[in-house]
């Protein structure tokens, strides 16, 4: 009997992660399994493109798995159960069992408790809804006014792509800080002047209390009308880790080892938005497709390690920094050296964003960078359990 392995969540992390095992263990030892309720890759730093009305690219896992053996259930996951190691999948309830088990599904909009969110407002943090939004401004026709609840980098994206590709819609942005508040200044400054290029109103310290069908109110009382709300506040984990009995934090993220493993359950691993890890620096990760990466190379490793006895090198776990669309047309880059930050500003960091987007996705596909690579064979001890199990 193989050893099962289940990658639930296909983003970043589970893709690339479920792509890298299946080339790095032999097919004769291994069963892996990817549970996802997408059809094909989600490309999800584009999806504010997809709401803003462009079209993209689709990648079916059959093209990104070709070659590699690895079976794609597509289904939501309802439930972990990590006493009997089996995983609840929907439609039809069936249950899949595993040996290994590596959880990266990932983040969804964080509501914040704030009545009307769920109700009224729109959001781009998985195709399904993105779609939704682009329906909506599409029934509006050739002019609008679309609110964007946010200053991080999703709303900041989504905000400057629905005023370039809808030049007919008023947009604005309200934030309970400042836009772009972590922003090198010099991008900060060329932030604020695409906004004023492309029309966007900003309303700052703005903390919004309630949303409705015609627009939210914020703590002074005041009222900012809208036909669309987009909420951009700010990510939330899925609460299936923390009703599994799984080691979570305040926040309901894996709580993990330095090499991605639970800390309660070692047969458990996370990567990208569903871990609670640190980096070299001792701060938590953000959430975000970088940490993804770094995050499930590092699973990777440790999963080859366990059952092969084979050490396979990881990357540290370090922040970068963000590079930030402002429409099709521009762009800012932020990075972060040690305590020092710096920034680019401009139309060649819209092509530099974009060659970085398509190699994660062709990483995908070759977790190898081209370079043959030897499948290892399990441990007399592992290849022993899985006979027995």
């Amino acid at each position: 009997m193989r050893h099962r392995i289940i990658v639930l969540g296909a983003g970043y992390a589970g893709a690339y992660a479920a792509g890298q095992l299946a080339r790095r263990l032999h097919p004769d030892d291994v069963e892996i399994t990817v549970v996802t309720a997408e059809p094909d890759f989600v490309e999800r730093p584009r999806l504010h493109q997809l709401a803003a009305g462009q079209e993209l690219r689709r990648h079916p896992w059959g093209e990104l798995f070709a070659g590699t053996g690895i079976r794609v259930r597509q289904a939501r996951v309802t439930a972990v159960d990590v006493e009997h190691r089996s995983v609840t999948i929907d439609p039809g309830g069936q249950r899949l069992e595993y040996d290994t088990l590596l959880y990266a599904l990932g983040s969804t909009v964080a509501e914040h408790g704030v009545p009307g969110v769920g109700e009224h407002a729109f959001h781009v943090t998985a195709r399904p809804a993105a779609l939704r939004l682009r329906w909506r401004l599409d029934e509006l026709g050739a002019a609008g006014t679309v609110l964007v609840v946010g200053g991080n980098l999703t709303a900041i994206e989504t905000a400057t792509e629905i005023a370039e590709s809808r030049p007919g819609f008023q947009v604005s942005v309200a934030t309970a800080g400042s836009v772009g508040g972590w922003l090198h200044p010099k991008a900060r400054r060329h932030l604020r002047r695409a906004f004023d290029r492309l029309g966007i109103t900003i309303h700052e310290h703005a903390v919004v209390e309630q949303v409705g069908a015609t627009g939210v109110v914020v703590a002074d009382g005041t009222t900012l009308g809208s036909d669309a709300t987009v909420w951009a506040a700010g990510f939330a984990v899925h609460p299936i880790a923390a009703a599994s009995g799984l080691n979570v934090d305040a926040d309901g993220r894996i709580t993990v080892d330095p090499m991605m493993r639970s800390v309660s359950h070692p047969e458990v691993y996370a990567a990208g938005d569903s871990a609670a890890a640190f980096g070299a620096d001792g701060q938590p990760l953000p959430m975000s497709a970088a940490s993804a990466g770094d995050t499930a190379r590092r699973a990777v490793a440790a999963i080859v390690g366990e059952l092969t006895g084979h050490a396979l090198s990881s990357p540290a776990l370090v922040y970068r920094g963000n590079c930030v669309s402002l429409g099709r047309q521009d762009a800012v880059l932020h990075l972060v050296s040690g305590e020092r930050a710096m920034s680019w500003r401009g139309r060649p960091v819209t092509r530099y964003k974009s060659g970085v987007l398509n190699g994660l996705v062709w990483r995908i596909a070759h977790p190898t960078y081209g370079r043959p690579t030897r499948r290892h064979r399990l441990s007399s001890q592992r290849s022993a359990e899985a006979a027995t199990a």
